[in-house]
């Protein structure tokens, strides 16, 4: 009865928690923060499970990476970079609205499946931000659609969304094993995503004549600042991606080198450290923590692992059923709680379904949880790490995105999604 009573609390607790955050009537950062420490007063989880728990606590990985990208981020703005990155981007779509924000999504979506989403949107934010300044777009529809596309892209790859790492140390699934399974899904929903932003976001293609004159007439080379930082950060950006891309060789985690590459940066190029911190997105990593420790509450009173073993005992053995069940249930949690821990969690019932399939048949349960926990973070504001630095990044720029201005899109997009992947499984799988 007790611990029926905590995992009633905690999910009363979670639940106050979303819907404050999605109502905006207080500040998302006071809302995790005030949900995590209800969590630890109550004793629905502790400072060892909150703090050091790799499954119920906060994932500093995460917070870490985030950290030195933001610090590598913050040097390379300095030099002009990103200006003349948005000047490029402006010309090549001739200051069109759509084309550009098309180039900026498909750019988006292969950097994500290259590197992982949370470190491209760092990356494409600041210029989207410039080049809708300078053409005189409104920069919010954009930005929605490159983290659509972000979490799209980064399906397809074992880096490129956290929760596909997990499914590949599970199931001892490779990087090729992802790429030849979800990267066709991933390139077909990107193209739709395209296709769906033109109409989603027809109100937003208005652009000034006379600004677009003026962006074509400049030269990227003008608004460089700083050649010699420049050189010095992407050279270190490069070892940056380099080892992300063999992380699995040199077996150190993103988080390690993304902090190598900033102490890196920032010795070399001799910045002050007033200026190396100054764009790190402090609330952005705060909300994190609280979100964190919330969702691992959840975990830690059995919530989410009484769900997943209610889960498989529904399937009967029936192998469409439990690659849909995983599918639909996936998309549908992973825009509640973040969907690493649901990853998780999920694991271990995946696994034992995918023991009891016909032999070779099992593998596609694993790609259900995949595509249904990569995709469903873009149902909401805070489904994924990349909606929620984003949003962090916007409101820091002036521009902020509620919580169900982003929503009502993906909603949308989640819902089509879901559909496209329920007849892929089907054909590649199930038929």
């Amino acid at each position: 009865m007790e611990l029926f009573s905590a995992e009633t609390l905690a999910l009363v607790i979670f639940i106050g928690a979303y819907v404050l955050i999605a109502t905006e009537w207080i500040h998302r950062v006071a809302v995790a923060l005030g949900g995590a420490a209800l969590m630890l007063a109550l004793g629905l989880t502790d400072a060892e499970a909150a703090f050091f728990s790799h499954e119920t606590g906060i994932d500093w990985n995460v917070i870490f990476l985030l950290l030195g990208m933001m610090v590598i981020v913050g040097v390379i703005k300095t030099t002009g970079l990103f200006e003349a990155m948005a000047i490029a981007a402006a010309k090549r779509a001739r200051g069109r609205p759509f084309p550009l924000m098309a180039l900026l999504m498909l750019i988006t979506a292969v950097a994500s499946a290259l590197l992982d989403n949370v470190t491209t949107v760092l990356l494409i934010a600041p210029v989207t931000f410039l080049v809708c300044e300078r053409l005189g777009l409104r920069v919010t529809p954009y930005l929605i659609a490159e983290v659509l596309a972000s979490n799209t892209g980064g399906m397809g790859t074992l880096i490129g969304d956290p929760p596909n790492i997990i499914i590949g140390s599970r199931a001892d699934l490779s990087f090729n094993d992802f790429l030849v399974h979800l990267g066709p899904l991933a390139i077909i929903m990107t193209l739709v995503l395209i296709v769906m932003a033109r109409v989603m976001f027809r109100d937003a293609f208005v652009s000034d004549p006379e600004k677009v004159a003026a962006v074509m007439a400049l030269s990227e080379r003008d608004v460089i600042r700083n050649p010699r930082l420049l050189i010095q950060s992407l050279a270190v950006l490069a070892l940056v991606l380099v080892a992300f891309a063999t992380h699995s060789v040199l077996h150190y985690e993103p988080s390690v080198v993304a902090l190598l590459g900033a102490g890196l940066l920032v010795l070399i190029s001799r910045v002050t450290v007033q200026d190396a911190l100054a764009d790190i997105e402090w609330e952005t990593l705060v909300f994190f923590m609280g979100l964190f420790i919330m969702v691992g509450s959840l975990v830690e009173t059995g919530v989410i692992g009484r769900f997943a073993d209610w889960l498989g005992a529904q399937t009967g053995g029936n192998l469409p059923v439990a690659v849909y069940a995983i599918l639909f249930v996936s998309f549908l949690l992973s825009g509640v709680i973040d969907n690493i821990p649901y990853v998780a969690t999920m694991a271990p019932v995946v696994a034992a379904l995918a023991a009891d399939a016909p032999a070779g048949q099992g593998e596609v349960l694993w790609w259900a949880l995949a595509i249904g926990a990569d995709l469903g973070g873009n149902s909401t504001a805070v489904g994924a790490s990349a909606n929620v630095v984003v949003i962090g990044m916007a409101a820091r720029y002036g521009s902020p995105i509620s919580f169900w201005e982003f929503t009502k899109y993906g909603l949308v997009v989640v819902t089509v999604s879901a559909v496209v992947s329920t007849v892929w499984l089907w054909f590649r799988y199930l038929a």
